[in-house]
């Protein structure tokens, strides 16, 4: 008798390691499906919102056309007040909010800018500011909501990898948003990490892996701005390569500088009132967004995409949409509401390899690919994602060289002109948030 029981012991002990052993993984690969099915579902949402707001404001020129003046700062200042009373820590573009979180070592810290309740606030206000016509983008935004899936996962499983975890859902959301997964692993080491960290590795690919996997099952396997077939030339196209990575990261540099002037500032001036402040800006803000959509007869709002898209299949764009474009995305970005830049800023790199490509008597397809990397480079100072992610989103690698050229000199380029990274710059302000809340919370005892 003592022996049976002996091994029934010992069987049961088995069974229970097995399941602590496999319990965590189930609930990190339930995660990461999770992450590739909601941003499905984020896309599709984003995409009604924006075609809504169009078919609102008509494209007849009539009087509807008008009606972004008192839609739009209505949206934002709902937007804003929403984040600020009910999501605070959703505003803004949501890699940010990932970056610092990995910084912070409290799970307390981290609940303020990662959970499951800014997941669906994170995805109604992004979806709303696109349908009153915002310069935003899903793909930042889904970054946090990945990361946010994530830790609740470390929570649910028991995991304490809980960095690692969060650079995996940064990782998935990227590669599920964009169908780019080569772009999902690059982003999380060279902007998510900025440092290789190989025990993350088998998270990461798992990851991206599952979530875009799930996407695919929903969506089919495509290329975010179709297949480009343009075939950058070294010997005729390398003063375009040039003006494309030093105009581009110039521009790119310049958007950085004043989003991270004016946001300081901005939380400066509200801190002795900051609703009824951020109200206010979101307000001003929203009013400018409508104006410049309506003098560029709709071009300027939402993410963009038509007319990358346009201009990566060889439409060529007004000259100075990537002007109005880039004042509708710095306004939509400082104003408070939740929205990423990604998308606003390769409709901006597109317009600028356009008006280059006119310039240059060059390819309008070719120009508008070597404009988005020497842009997006600029803006967000990481030249290795700036290029894969173009060369999944067009299904083109005969450009590699070039794509690759362009996005060092943008790089280089805004290096000179803003030294801070712009994400990892914003992300200090939530840590400098978490340590404020820390320190109130001593003083208390």
């Amino acid at each position: 008798m003592n022996l049976a029981k002996y091994r029934m012991i010992r069987r049961s002990r088995a069974m229970w390691g097995s399941r602590r052993v496999w319990q965590p993984r189930l609930v990190f690969w339930a995660g990461a499906i999770g992450i590739g099915l909601i941003s499905v579902l984020f896309a599709v949402l984003a995409d009604k919102a924006q075609g809504l707001f169009h078919i609102i404001i008509g494209n007849d020129g009539g009087w509807r056309s008008f009606l972004p003046l008192a839609v739009t700062p209505l949206g934002f200042v709902l937007c804003a007040w929403l984040a600020h009373a009910f999501f605070p820590g959703a505003q803004g573009s949501g890699i940010p909010q990932a970056i610092a979180a990995r910084h912070l070592r409290d799970d307390e810290d981290r609940s303020h800018i990662l959970s499951l309740r800014l997941v669906v606030g994170k995805i109604a206000l992004t979806v709303a500011g696109l349908f009153c016509g915002a310069s935003i983008g899903r793909e930042g935004p889904t970054v946090q909501v990945g990361a946010s899936l994530m830790l609740q996962v470390a929570r649910w499983g028991g995991m304490a990898q809980a960095r690692g975890l969060i650079l995996a859902g940064s990782a998935a959301g990227i590669a599920a948003a964009f169908n780019t997964p080569l772009a999902g692993i690059v982003f999380a080491i060279e902007e998510m990490g900025r440092t290789y960290e190989a025990r993350t590795n088998g998270l990461v690919l798992t990851a991206v892996i599952l979530a875009g996997l799930a996407s695919l099952g929903l969506l089919g396997n495509y290329t975010y701005f179709g297949v480009s077939k343009e075939t950058i030339s070294f010997a005729a196209d390398w003063p375009l390569v040039l003006g494309c990575g030093v105009i581009g990261g110039g521009f790119g540099a310049l958007f950085s500088l004043l989003a991270l002037k004016a946001t300081r500032r901005i939380r400066r001036w509200n801190a002795q009132q900051p609703l009824r402040r951020a109200l206010l800006v979101a307000a001003i803000c929203g009013l400018a967004v409508a104006a410049i959509g309506v003098v560029s007869s709709g071009l300027t709002f939402g993410t963009g995409y038509v007319q990358a898209r346009s201009a990566v299949e060889g439409t060529p764009l007004p000259w100075f949409f990537f002007a109005e474009k880039f004042l509708a995305g710095l306004l939509s970005m400082i104003s408070g509401i939740p929205g990423g830049i990604f998308a606003p800023s390769l409709a901006v790199g597109a317009g600028i390899g356009s008006s280059l490509g006119l310039l240059f008597s060059a390819s309008t397809g070719a120009a508008a690919l070597l404009g988005m990397a020497g842009y997006f480079a600029g803006v967000v100072q990481a030249p290795m994602t700036a290029f894969v992610i173009i060369l999944e989103m067009t299904g083109n690698h005969d450009n590699v060289i070039a794509l690759m050229c362009a996005s060092m000199l943008g790089y280089g380029t805004a290096r000179m002109i803003s030294h801070e990274p712009l994400y990892h710059a914003l992300s200090r302000v939530f840590i400098a948030d978490a340590i404020r809340r820390r320190r109130a919370q001593i003083a208390k005892f």
